[in-house]
């Protein structure tokens, strides 16, 4: 399996772990140190934006502003973990040789909602980007609860964890 397909499944996987062991009262409980968000609100977002690229895959057209956005998903650590599970199997029915399949996709960037060629490699590195950053916030709410039992390198950018690796400070 290629790197960039294990990484995206590691961060689902990773979210599946999170959710095993913080107390389901922090899932989606808002930090008003982090923008009123919740580690909940913050992982529906992600699994918005998976759900969006497995259900374009078959027509080669994602569209990321057609978010379900489903309030239950945030709610709801036992629904956010059954969605966790739904696409880590789409994703693991990815072939390497798809990589460079071609897609479009649409994202209102402000104003122009347009479609943009791009590549089911390219939407992979976006998502795993995504969904790190959004991680680091989780890692930022949890934390002011007192909560600290995350999945090894969550939030952590694999560039920062090979940086890591080699001995220098990132």
């Amino acid at each position: 399996m290629h790197t960039l397909l294990a990484a995206n499944l590691d961060c689902l996987q990773q979210g599946v772990e999170l959710l095993q062991a913080l107390p389901e009262s922090d899932f989606a409980e808002p930090c008003a140190d982090v923008f009123g968000s919740s580690i909940g609100g913050h992982l529906r977002h992600n699994l918005d934006h998976y759900a969006a690229f497995t259900a374009g895959l078959t027509a080669g057209a994602i569209d990321y502003d057609a978010r379900e956005r489903d309030p239950a998903i945030e709610r709801d650590p036992a629904a956010a973990t059954a969605l966790m599970r739904r696409l880590i199997g789409k994703l693991e029915a990815l072939a390497d040789a798809d990589l460079e399949r071609p897609l479009r996709i649409r994202v209102d960037n402000g104003g122009d909602s347009s479609w943009s060629a791009s590549s089911l490699r390219r939407e992979l590195q976006f998502l795993l980007s995504h969904t790190i950053h959004h991680h680091a916030l989780i890692v930022s709410i949890a934390t002011r609860s007192g909560f600290n039992g995350f999945p090894r390198s969550f939030g952590i950018a694999p560039s920062t964890l090979n940086h890591q690796r080699a001995g220098q400070s990132a």
